[in-house]
């Protein structure tokens, strides 16, 4: 296959053998995950009456999944992929059906116990795929660079979809009906991933000596981990600033909306640098990517009314996925010989972290000060992780 260091079109990178049957799957497989959240919370809202206890299961698969990625990344570097995410697969559907069927009145505690099982068994599809990526794709940096692009763009469709689809359409038919199509949704995705011939044919590296920390020895690991974690800032603190400006210009059930908007302003970036190409100097991009997100976020403080808001948010979303994009090229050449998977994992723990931890503070900003807070701090979230990338520039260059 030849290289091709320019720009690379869409048709293109879908018409290389077996792409887009392996990149569907892995994307069926993971739409559950967009989903869930609302999905746990709406269950324990029926048959408990109660948001806490909704948000109470939520929170525990959110933080299960944290806590579980990067050690369920370990086992595929280690033993390979079908042998891990398919036992992980039946056992996170088979604890979703278990909430599915808890009946009316049930207790916390069961449903706790279940998202903690679902949560910490998700399998890892989206680090996977990205490790195939290099073989399938014949290492040729323009094609990588799309497909992280095209990546990025398409999981903010499904978070953009997935709500709607599984949580809204089926969710208002029935929440039982809900989870277990997500059930069902992860052991297709998986079951599909794991019988492509890329997915089979993909051994773990040469064994050799890791160490402890794993992916985490690699110092450019640990620098988008915290990229990442003030990322997943941003994205709490965003979360948080809408519905706060939605609500206070009397508009409330405009908040799904407008975070939809700004998902979409990130799609359609995401599409944009799938075509542009890689970069020549990558840090210097994901840095002044990074930079632009903290200035379209901040200018979110001037929006004065709902109309206002979404048109700044499709702008602020624009950067988005290609600044993911462009700091998933990196891993490969910064993780630790056999440890990529793993590195992929603690990115996705980083962000986590951060939505959890901005979320929080915002929620105390908002309350106090209103949106405009939420939304200044989402920008110096940003403006910290660009700041990562210029201070560590170093540690983001391969060796």
């Amino acid at each position: 296959m030849a290289a091709s260091t320019g720009r690379v079109s869409l048709g293109s990178l879908l018409r290389v053998p077996g792409f887009a049957r392996l990149f569907l799957a892995s994307m069926a497989g993971r739409l559950p995950a967009s989903a869930l959240g609302l999905v746990f919370i709406l269950r324990m809202r029926e048959l408990t009456g109660s948001y806490a206890a909704g948000g109470a299961v939520a929170g525990t698969y959110a933080l299960a999944n944290g806590l579980t990625s990067p050690l369920l990344g370990r086992l595929v570097d280690r033993r390979g992929q079908a042998v891990v995410l398919v036992p992980a697969a039946l056992v996170c559907s088979v604890a979703l059906v278990g909430f599915a069927l808890l009946p009316r009145g049930t207790a916390v505690l069961p449903a706790v116990a279940l998202a903690a099982v679902a949560g910490g068994a998700f399998p890892p599809l989206g680090p996977c795929l990205r490790t195939l990526w290099p073989t399938m794709l014949g290492d040729d940096p323009g094609r990588t660079h799309a497909a992280f692009s095209l990546e990025a763009a398409a999981l903010e469709a499904t978070y953009i979809a997935g709500p709607v689809l599984i949580a809204g359409a089926i969710g208002a038919w029935s929440t039982a009906a809900a989870t277990l199509a997500c059930a069902l949704l992860l052991l297709g995705g998986v079951a599909a991933f794991t019988a492509h011939a890329a997915s089979r044919a993909w051994r773990p590296a040469e064994r050799v000596a890791i160490g402890r920390g794993g992916a985490l020895r690699a110092a450019g690991v640990r620098t988008l981990m915290l990229v990442f974690f003030l990322l997943g800032a941003t994205f709490g603190s965003v979360e948080i600033a809408v519905p706060v400006a939605a609500e206070a210009a009397g508009r409330a059930g405009t908040a799904g909306l407008l975070l939809g908007i700004w998902g979409l302003g990130s799609l359609l970036g995401g599409l944009a640098a799938a075509r542009a190409g890689p970069a020549a100097d990558p840090v210097r991009r994901l840095s002044a990517l990074l930079a632009a997100l903290a200035a379209g976020h901040l200018l979110l403080i001037l929006a004065t009314g709902p109309a206002l808001l979404a048109g700044m948010l499709l702008v602020a979303g624009v950067a988005l996925s290609p600044a993911i994009a462009a700091a998933y090229g990196l891993v490969d050449g910064l993780a630790p010989p056999g440890t990529a998977t793993e590195a992929y994992t603690w990115l996705s723990t980083g962000i986590a972290a951060g939505l959890a931890l901005g979320a929080t503070l915002s929620g105390v900003l908002a309350e106090a000060q209103g949106a405009g807070a939420a939304f200044a701090a989402a920008a110096a979230a940003c403006a910290a992780a660009a700041a990562t990338g210029v201070l560590w520039r170093s540690t983001l260059t391969p060796a």
